[in-house]
């Protein structure tokens, strides 16, 4: 039975610190910054937005109406592919300063949806966390780490290209669907990445590219000794509370997350075919696999939290100027505007966002975003794929709630 009830309305306000002061954040943000290579753009960018509020920044801070028609308009729009039986599942949650407005559809409120690219700015961060703790830097060149990586304009390709999708790396590789269908290892897919040729001299362009986030989650693990499941599980989502986030199944049963629309889906997930149900987006073996580039399961409360761990640096992860600077745009000259692991909107997230915007989607079927202009976080999931609910669902839902 699908379950389509009224709006939660939560007019509880949710703990979020001032503003920071000047006085406050100059020693600690100083000290970050002379850690990571910077140019005189990203030292300010990631300065100004630690230590100034919106209004000092020169920034409207608008703020929607009472009212909330946006959000009762946006739920109308997913109830009717509902009930059409188009979209079989979805769980939308906004948060406007400290008051949360959320509403399930056809699952309960805390369901575990594949939040697919969603994971890439968690794997990021959780590079972020050794970035901190000066075990890699922005400018390190990958080989440093994975020597194997070693060839020709791999050596020019770095920490920084692997985030912001200047490495030259594809997004996936030639022999993926091969590799899914025998059920392949992690260090199968890493060796393959490690080895497949680049496309393009790494910092002249922007591409797509899942595999530079699975080198970087190798780095992550052969630095820290851990999986990069349980890194981002012990430095990333425990301390964020995110009590049901993990990077691949971990303790929970296929029965205990949401299932995709597989066929609508993406080619490298079989695209529904029956040939490929023994390694789709559905199957035990993909489900546990933990891909650092679109393998967590994840709650649209949890997804939230992270989003407002950057909105609202507090340290409980990364140091306050570290989470600033994975908000500013890295790609100054190139085609598409990124932070590190994040899209910086507005395009690709809504259409009356700020430039200050930052967020990311998912080929499942998936969008989350903030705006430290509204001070607004959005997270949508859905189990219609993307290559299908963007255009029914995701973006105007997006565009509804992002005025």
């Amino acid at each position: 039975m699908v379950l389509v009830g009224p709006p939660f309305r939560l007019k509880a306000r949710v703990n979020e610190p001032r503003p920071i002061r000047w006085r406050s954040v100059v020693p600690a943000s100083m000290i970050v910054l002379m850690r990571f290579p910077l140019n005189r753009r990203h030292f300010l960018t990631a300065l100004g937005m630690t230590t100034l509020s919106a209004p000092a920044l020169g920034l409207d801070a608008k703020r929607p109406g009472s009212d909330w028609q946006s959000f009762d308009s946006a739920c109308e729009l997913i109830g009717k592919h509902v009930k059409a039986g188009v979209l079989k599942a979805a769980m939308l949650r906004v948060v406007n300063g400290g008051e949360v407005h959320e509403r399930a559809f056809g699952v309960k409120p805390d369901a575990m949806f594949l939040i697919a690219s969603i994971t890439k700015p968690m794997t990021v961060t959780g590079a972020m966390v050794l970035a901190d703790r000066l075990e890699l830097s922005l400018s390190d060149p990958v080989m440093k780490f994975i020597p194997e990586f070693d060839e020709g304009d791999r050596r020019l390709v770095t920490i920084k290209h692997l985030m912001t999708h200047a490495s030259g790396l594809p997004d996936q590789l030639p022999e993926n669907n091969e590799l899914r269908a025998r059920h392949a290892p992690m260090e199968e897919f890493v060796k393959g990445a490690v080895g497949t040729p680049l496309l393009f001299k790494p910092g002249t362009r922007y591409k797509y590219q899942s595999m530079g986030i699975l080198l970087l989650a190798e780095i992550v693990q052969r630095l820290s000794g851990k999986s990069i499941a349980e890194f981002l599980k012990t430095e990333v989502f425990t301390p964020l509370a995110m009590n049901r986030t993990v990077l691949g199944l971990g303790d929970y049963k296929l029965s205990d997350v949401v299932p995709s629309q597989t066929e609508s889906a993406a080619p490298e997930s079989g695209s529904g075919s029956a040939d490929a149900k023994n390694w789709d987006w559905n199957s035990q073996y993909w489900r546990s696999f933990g891909a650092p580039w679109g393998g967590a399961h994840s709650t649209a409360k949890d997804v939230d939290s992270f989003l407002r761990s950057f909105l609202h640096p507090r340290g409980r992860v990364l140091r306050r100027t570290t989470a600033r600077l994975m908000t500013t745009d890295h790609n100054a000259g190139l085609s598409t505007r990124r932070g590190l692991g994040f899209v910086m909107g507005p395009d690709g997230l809504g259409k009356s966002l700020s430039s200050h915007s930052f967020g990311h989607s998912g080929s499942t079927g998936t969008l989350a975003w903030a705006d430290p202009v509204t001070d607004r976080s959005f997270v949508l999931l859905t189990s219609l794929p993307a290559r299908k609910s963007r255009r029914l669902i995701i973006n105007p839902v997006s565009d509804l709630l992002s005025v």
